[in-house]
């Protein structure tokens, strides 16, 4: 077999694909969704939006509904505290969790599955039990992803699991079976947990957050080419960066932080927006959408955030917004320098399912070398024998450029042309899927999630945020370094029970 080939930056900037679309002779209908780059750049750009005209009063006003917002108004909720607001700036809440429908099946927009929590995630475990997916001892089974679970497009086949079969000499197979033995001495040592903050103590930041988990390898000698793809799949998928971008921390944590007989992980058609519809429907009233926060500002002994038309007075504020908009709105915040990662997430709309002469459909299927993720079937969950359409959701991180660059190719972007790409890359798993696809809808995200690069966690000015101002505590999980719907959760839920403190306990 010959060797993995490398994405770089000719395969990534070029349109020139083969078997576009247009050519197919097939219309696709669809368009981008969830737009927000123009609102976001007006807040980057210090644009003047118009004056308060109404002023409203809340013990506590948390800005940002995506998870950490929604976990930090479920907390304050569950400890007898009412009178919050949450205000998000999309006519959706959800975040990254956000999520679309249509007539053939609920699909996520973002984030599409949690991990079984391990010990750690405290939490989690109690949100989930709250939610009925847990009684403390088992997790609902209907929520547990099904088999078959992940699958791998490897030299013209479909594979089993995610780790190359077939291409890898013996050389090459006792590095995989060295780094599992790695892994597993790591996870032992108890220095790799989600949350972060149950092992990591900030003053004293872990030897590998100075260096990127690609050094590592180089370093602990794992040259193979297919190990060094599936620790970039790795990196890609849970943090939107290369091996090369993210550190070794990061990179480690992402296999020794995770129980080794893991029986997840629990998934929905909606992905994590199951999650969010059920914190919706017990925060209701209290969620406001559409409502920009463009300036956090001291008023006395209180906060003042100024929306267009309404300004908020509040006893506390949790900022749940991601930290690149936070810092720039709260007054007196220091400045920090975290990466974000650009993403594209594509939703496709079967009429019917491309032939599949090998390996059957996985609810994660993987393309070996494709500079995306691959995709997720939304409908793997239904209990029916006959699936006759079906939605596919295609991730695409954005890494193999600088994150700057990268956003700017995307923006530069139309939709056909992103439509094209993305059919073109999974053509050469299914050279029948344009005869397939009905319509594909594309959402761009510049700012999709935080990058944990070498050295965040030594960064003064993003530690200086853990403890907040006075009465204004921050709650995302960019505070973690890690955009992991546990770290979202854990720093929403931290957020509320200062503030609790603040008010003095319960109301």
């Amino acid at each position: 077999m010959g060797r993995p080939e490398q994405v770089n930056r000719r395969t990534f900037l070029s349109a020139a694909l083969v078997g576009l679309t247009a050519k197919a002779g097939r219309p696709i209908a669809g368009g981008f969704v969830n737009e927000a780059h123009v609102l976001g750049h007006r807040l980057r750009d210090g644009a003047g939006f118009p004056s308060a005209r109404e002023t409203r009063t809340a013990a506590v006003v948390i800005v940002g509904g995506g998870i950490a917002g929604l976990s930090a108004a479920w907390r304050l909720r569950r400890r007898g505290m009412r009178d919050v607001v949450v205000l998000e700036m999309a006519p959706d809440a959800g975040g990254n969790a956000r999520f679309g429908e249509n007539e053939v099946s609920a699909y996520p927009w973002g984030a599409h599955y949690v991990p079984i929590p391990g010990a750690a995630a405290g939490l989690v475990r109690e949100l989930f039990t709250d939610l009925g997916l847990y009684d403390g001892r088992t997790w609902d089974e209907r929520h547990l992803v099904h088999a078959p679970d992940e699958r791998l497009f490897l030299h013209g086949r479909w594979q089993e699991g995610l780790e190359p079969q077939v291409g890898p000499t013996r050389r090459e197979r006792d590095q995989f079976a060295r780094f599992a033995d790695r892994i597993a001495r790591e996870r032992a040592t108890g220095r790799y947990t989600i949350p972060m903050a149950a092992s990591v103590d900030l003053a004293r930041p872990p030897a590998e957050d100075a260096i990127s988990m690609q050094t590592w390898l180089d370093r602990e000698g794992f040259d193979s080419p297919y190990l060094r793809w599936m620790v970039d799949y790795a990196c890609r998928d849970d943090y939107g960066g290369l091996a090369r971008d993210v550190s070794a921390w990061a990179g480690l944590l992402y296999y020794a932080a995770r129980d080794g007989d893991d029986t997840g992980p629990l998934t929905w058609p909606e992905g994590n927006g199951w999650i969010v519809r059920r914190l919706l429907q017990q925060l209701g009233a209290s969620v406001v959408t559409n409502q920009v926060a463009y300036r956090v500002e001291r008023r006395g002994r209180r906060w003042r955030v100024l929306t267009p038309g309404m300004a908020w007075e509040a006893d506390v504020v949790i900022m749940a917004a991601p930290l690149l908009v936070a810092t720039r709105i709260v007054q007196g915040a220091p400045a920090v320098r975290v990466t974000s990662s650009p993403w594209v997430v594509a939703n496709l709309t079967l009429d019917r399912w491309p032939a599949e002469p090998w390996f059957p459909v996985a609810w994660d299927n993987v393309l070996f070398d494709s500079p995306a993720l691959g995709y997720v079937v939304a409908t793997h969950q239904q209990l029916r024998r006959h699936v006759p359409r079906t939605v596919w959701t295609y991730y695409w991180a954005l890494a193999h450029q600088p994150a700057a660059e990268a956003r700017r190719w995307l923006l530069a972007q139309d939709w056909a042309t992103l439509r094209d790409r993305v059919i073109a890359d999974l053509s050469r798993a299914h050279p029948d899927l344009s005869q397939c696809v009905t319509r594909v809808d594309i959402m761009r995200h510049g700012h999709a999630m935080v990058r944990p690069t070498p050295g965040l966690l030594s960064d003064p000015a993003w530690r200086r945020l853990q403890d907040g101002h006075d009465r204004l505590f921050y709650a995302h999980s960019d505070l973690s370094g890690l955009p992991l719907f546990e770290e979202a959760q854990y720093r929403g839920v931290l957020a509320a029970d200062r503030a609790l403190a603040v008010l003095g306990g319960q109301r």
